[in-house]
Protein backbone atom coordinates (compact mmCIF):
# COMPACT_ATOMS: atom_id res chain seq x y z
CA UNK A 1 0.00 0.00 0.00
CA UNK A 2 1.23 3.41 -0.96
CA UNK A 3 2.41 4.99 1.88
CA UNK A 4 1.32 8.95 3.38
CA UNK A 5 3.84 11.44 4.22
CA UNK A 6 4.25 11.34 8.63
CA UNK A 7 5.46 13.14 10.95
CA UNK A 8 8.94 12.68 11.86
CA UNK A 9 8.95 10.44 14.74
CA UNK A 10 10.63 11.84 18.25
CA UNK A 11 10.37 8.26 20.29
CA UNK A 12 10.15 4.85 19.82
CA UNK A 13 8.01 2.55 22.74
CA UNK A 14 8.40 -0.79 22.90
CA UNK A 15 5.56 -2.69 25.06
CA UNK A 16 6.23 -6.25 25.58
CA UNK A 17 3.81 -8.29 28.05
CA UNK A 18 5.65 -10.80 30.38
CA UNK A 19 4.09 -13.56 32.50
CA UNK A 20 6.42 -15.45 34.42
CA UNK A 21 9.71 -15.11 32.22
CA UNK A 22 12.40 -14.94 35.18
CA UNK A 23 14.49 -17.04 32.70
CA UNK A 24 14.67 -14.67 30.22
CA UNK A 25 13.06 -10.86 30.70
CA UNK A 26 16.49 -9.46 31.61
CA UNK A 27 18.61 -10.44 28.57
CA UNK A 28 15.66 -9.49 26.44
CA UNK A 29 15.34 -5.81 27.49
CA UNK A 30 19.42 -5.45 27.90
CA UNK A 31 19.60 -6.46 24.09
CA UNK A 32 17.10 -4.64 23.26
CA UNK A 33 17.81 -1.23 24.75
CA UNK A 34 21.76 -1.99 23.45
CA UNK A 35 21.11 -2.34 20.32
CA UNK A 36 18.54 0.80 20.00
CA UNK A 37 20.90 2.82 21.94
CA UNK A 38 23.78 1.55 19.05
CA UNK A 39 21.31 2.66 16.02
CA UNK A 40 20.78 5.88 18.33
CA UNK A 41 17.23 5.66 18.16
CA UNK A 42 15.42 7.41 21.58
CA UNK A 43 13.45 4.85 23.06
CA UNK A 44 11.49 3.55 26.14
CA UNK A 45 10.96 0.00 27.02
CA UNK A 46 7.42 -0.85 28.82
CA UNK A 47 7.29 -4.16 30.60
CA UNK A 48 4.21 -5.57 31.32
CA UNK A 49 4.19 -8.04 34.12
CA UNK A 50 1.00 -9.75 33.87
CA UNK A 51 -0.09 -11.63 36.99
CA UNK A 52 3.70 -13.36 37.21
CA UNK A 53 4.18 -15.96 40.09
CA UNK A 54 8.08 -15.84 39.82
CA UNK A 55 10.49 -13.49 39.80
CA UNK A 56 9.67 -11.85 36.71
CA UNK A 57 8.53 -8.35 38.61
CA UNK A 58 11.79 -8.52 40.82
CA UNK A 59 13.55 -8.87 37.99
CA UNK A 60 12.48 -5.89 36.11
CA UNK A 61 13.19 -3.93 39.08
CA UNK A 62 16.44 -4.63 39.96
CA UNK A 63 16.83 -4.02 35.87
CA UNK A 64 15.07 -0.46 35.65
CA UNK A 65 17.85 0.25 37.81
CA UNK A 66 20.23 0.01 35.82
CA UNK A 67 18.35 0.84 32.86
CA UNK A 68 16.56 4.17 32.89
CA UNK A 69 14.53 3.84 29.70
CA UNK A 70 13.09 0.41 31.11
CA UNK A 71 9.56 1.28 32.72
CA UNK A 72 8.44 -1.80 34.08
CA UNK A 73 4.31 -1.78 34.61
CA UNK A 74 1.66 -4.49 36.29
CA UNK A 75 -1.27 -5.45 35.15
CA UNK A 76 -3.61 -6.48 38.13
CA UNK A 77 -5.94 -8.38 36.23
CA UNK A 78 -8.07 -9.13 35.07
CA UNK A 79 -5.14 -11.22 33.03
CA UNK A 80 -4.36 -12.14 29.86
CA UNK A 81 -2.37 -11.59 26.82
CA UNK A 82 -4.47 -8.65 24.97
CA UNK A 83 -4.98 -7.17 28.09
CA UNK A 84 -1.23 -6.93 29.36
CA UNK A 85 -0.23 -5.21 25.98
CA UNK A 86 -3.66 -2.93 26.47
CA UNK A 87 -2.45 -1.75 29.56
CA UNK A 88 0.93 -1.22 28.01
CA UNK A 89 -0.51 0.83 25.56
CA UNK A 90 -2.15 2.85 27.94
CA UNK A 91 1.23 3.70 29.52
CA UNK A 92 3.92 4.44 26.52
CA UNK A 93 5.30 7.84 25.72
CA UNK A 94 6.40 7.81 22.92
CA UNK A 95 4.67 8.16 19.27
CA UNK A 96 5.60 4.96 17.50
CA UNK A 97 5.44 1.90 19.18
CA UNK A 98 6.51 -1.92 18.96
CA UNK A 99 4.65 -5.20 20.27
CA UNK A 100 7.35 -7.79 21.31
CA UNK A 101 7.46 -10.78 23.11
CA UNK A 102 9.64 -11.57 25.91
CA UNK A 103 11.30 -14.52 25.60
CA UNK A 104 13.59 -13.00 22.83
CA UNK A 105 12.04 -15.30 19.94
CA UNK A 106 11.83 -11.34 18.23
CA UNK A 107 15.17 -10.21 17.15
CA UNK A 108 16.03 -6.96 18.48
CA UNK A 109 17.73 -6.25 15.05
CA UNK A 110 14.19 -6.14 13.87
CA UNK A 111 13.41 -3.13 16.29
CA UNK A 112 15.81 -0.45 14.68
CA UNK A 113 14.35 -1.51 10.95
CA UNK A 114 10.72 -1.05 12.35
CA UNK A 115 11.73 2.21 13.14
CA UNK A 116 13.50 2.85 10.37
CA UNK A 117 10.30 1.98 7.85
CA UNK A 118 8.21 3.94 9.99
CA UNK A 119 10.62 6.94 9.95
CA UNK A 120 10.05 6.49 5.88
CA UNK A 121 6.31 7.32 6.43
CA UNK A 122 4.41 4.60 6.77
CA UNK A 123 1.76 4.33 8.95
CA UNK A 124 1.89 0.64 10.21
CA UNK A 125 5.16 -1.98 9.57
CA UNK A 126 4.46 -5.52 9.47
CA UNK A 127 6.88 -8.30 9.68
CA UNK A 128 6.66 -11.29 8.26
CA UNK A 129 8.56 -14.56 8.85
CA UNK A 130 7.27 -16.16 5.76
CA UNK A 131 8.71 -13.67 3.35
CA UNK A 132 11.83 -13.67 1.14
CA UNK A 133 14.59 -12.55 3.42
CA UNK A 134 12.41 -13.75 6.87
CA UNK A 135 12.84 -17.17 8.28
CA UNK A 136 11.65 -19.33 11.57
CA UNK A 137 14.55 -21.34 13.60
CA UNK A 138 12.88 -24.00 15.64
CA UNK A 139 9.35 -23.56 15.32
CA UNK A 140 6.90 -26.75 16.69
CA UNK A 141 5.44 -28.59 13.49
CA UNK A 142 2.02 -29.06 14.29
CA UNK A 143 2.01 -25.22 15.57
CA UNK A 144 3.71 -23.98 11.60
CA UNK A 145 0.48 -25.97 10.31
CA UNK A 146 -2.04 -24.42 12.10
CA UNK A 147 0.03 -21.02 11.57
CA UNK A 148 -0.06 -20.63 8.36
CA UNK A 149 -3.65 -22.02 7.77
CA UNK A 150 -4.74 -19.35 9.83
CA UNK A 151 -2.87 -17.14 8.03
CA UNK A 152 -4.28 -17.87 4.89
CA UNK A 153 -8.14 -17.93 6.13
CA UNK A 154 -7.10 -14.17 6.78
CA UNK A 155 -5.62 -13.21 3.33
CA UNK A 156 -8.72 -14.89 1.89
CA UNK A 157 -11.49 -13.32 3.93
CA UNK A 158 -9.87 -9.97 3.86
CA UNK A 159 -8.46 -10.32 0.36
CA UNK A 160 -4.84 -8.87 1.21
CA UNK A 161 -1.25 -9.48 0.49
CA UNK A 162 -0.45 -10.20 4.09
CA UNK A 163 0.99 -13.58 5.31
CA UNK A 164 2.04 -13.35 8.78
CA UNK A 165 -1.04 -11.26 10.55
CA UNK A 166 -0.91 -13.67 13.57
CA UNK A 167 2.16 -12.71 14.88
CA UNK A 168 2.37 -9.83 17.50
CA UNK A 169 5.87 -8.50 16.25
CA UNK A 170 4.56 -5.35 14.18
CA UNK A 171 4.96 -1.49 14.62
CA UNK A 172 2.14 1.32 14.38
CA UNK A 173 2.69 5.12 14.61
CA UNK A 174 0.39 6.64 17.99
CA UNK A 175 -2.42 8.18 15.65
CA UNK A 176 -3.14 4.53 14.60
CA UNK A 177 -3.13 2.89 17.80
CA UNK A 178 -5.46 5.76 19.13
CA UNK A 179 -7.44 5.17 15.68
CA UNK A 180 -8.00 1.24 16.40
CA UNK A 181 -9.77 1.81 20.07
CA UNK A 182 -11.18 0.64 21.41
CA UNK A 183 -9.50 -2.80 21.37
CA UNK A 184 -11.31 -5.64 22.38
CA UNK A 185 -9.20 -8.43 22.65
CA UNK A 186 -8.18 -10.10 25.84
CA UNK A 187 -5.65 -12.82 24.73
CA UNK A 188 -3.69 -13.81 21.51
CA UNK A 189 -6.38 -12.48 19.00
CA UNK A 190 -4.97 -8.92 19.84
CA UNK A 191 -2.63 -10.10 17.25
CA UNK A 192 -4.96 -10.23 14.36
CA UNK A 193 -7.09 -7.46 16.02
CA UNK A 194 -4.93 -4.42 15.60
CA UNK A 195 -3.13 -5.19 12.10
CA UNK A 196 -6.77 -5.69 10.46
CA UNK A 197 -8.09 -2.75 12.20
CA UNK A 198 -5.46 -0.59 10.70
CA UNK A 199 -5.80 -2.03 6.97
CA UNK A 200 -9.76 -1.95 7.47
CA UNK A 201 -9.34 1.44 8.91
CA UNK A 202 -7.43 2.58 5.61
CA UNK A 203 -3.87 3.48 7.27
CA UNK A 204 -0.89 3.21 5.49
CA UNK A 205 1.11 0.10 5.99
CA UNK A 206 4.23 -2.15 4.92
CA UNK A 207 5.86 -5.46 5.45
CA UNK A 208 8.81 -6.07 5.95
CA UNK A 209 11.14 -9.45 6.77
CA UNK A 210 11.95 -10.72 9.98
CA UNK A 211 13.22 -13.65 11.88
CA UNK A 212 11.97 -15.57 14.76
CA UNK A 213 13.44 -17.98 17.06
CA UNK A 214 11.43 -20.68 19.17
CA UNK A 215 11.76 -19.79 22.92
CA UNK A 216 14.74 -21.14 24.92
CA UNK A 217 13.21 -20.65 28.00
CA UNK A 218 10.00 -20.96 30.17
CA UNK A 219 6.89 -21.93 28.28
CA UNK A 220 5.15 -20.67 25.66
CA UNK A 221 1.64 -19.26 27.13
CA UNK A 222 -0.15 -19.78 23.77
CA UNK A 223 -3.06 -22.41 23.98
CA UNK A 224 -4.08 -23.25 20.61
CA UNK A 225 -7.33 -25.21 21.73
CA UNK A 226 -8.51 -22.33 23.21
CA UNK A 227 -7.76 -19.23 21.04
CA UNK A 228 -9.88 -20.63 17.29
CA UNK A 229 -13.22 -19.09 18.31
CA UNK A 230 -11.41 -15.93 19.62
CA UNK A 231 -9.39 -15.76 16.20
CA UNK A 232 -12.56 -16.21 14.43
CA UNK A 233 -15.06 -13.99 16.34
CA UNK A 234 -12.22 -11.09 15.74
CA UNK A 235 -11.60 -12.04 12.51
CA UNK A 236 -15.39 -11.61 10.98
CA UNK A 237 -15.79 -8.65 13.64
CA UNK A 238 -13.43 -6.83 11.95
CA UNK A 239 -14.67 -8.07 8.61
CA UNK A 240 -18.29 -6.96 9.55
CA UNK A 241 -16.71 -3.61 9.55
CA UNK A 242 -15.00 -3.25 6.68
CA UNK A 243 -18.67 -4.31 4.54
CA UNK A 244 -21.18 -2.57 6.58
CA UNK A 245 -19.80 0.16 8.74
CA UNK A 246 -19.69 2.58 5.33
CA UNK A 247 -16.35 3.94 6.19
CA UNK A 248 -17.29 5.33 9.86
CA UNK A 249 -14.44 4.55 11.73
CA UNK A 250 -12.11 4.89 9.06
CA UNK A 251 -8.84 7.22 9.10
CA UNK A 252 -9.61 10.71 8.75
CA UNK A 253 -7.76 13.06 7.13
Amino acid sequence: MDKNAGESLKLLSVVIPARDEEGCIAATIEHLHVELRLQNIPHEIVVVDDGSKDRTWTILEETARRIQELHPVRNEGPNGFGRAIQRGLESYQGDAVVIMMADESDDCRDVARYWQKLNEGYDCVFGSRFMRGGGVIDYPRFKLLINRLANFFIRVLFGIKLNDTTNAFKAYRKSVIDGCRPILSPHFNITVELPLKAIVRDYSWTTMPITWRNRRSGQSKLKIKEMGSRYLFICLYVWIEKHFSRGDYKKQG
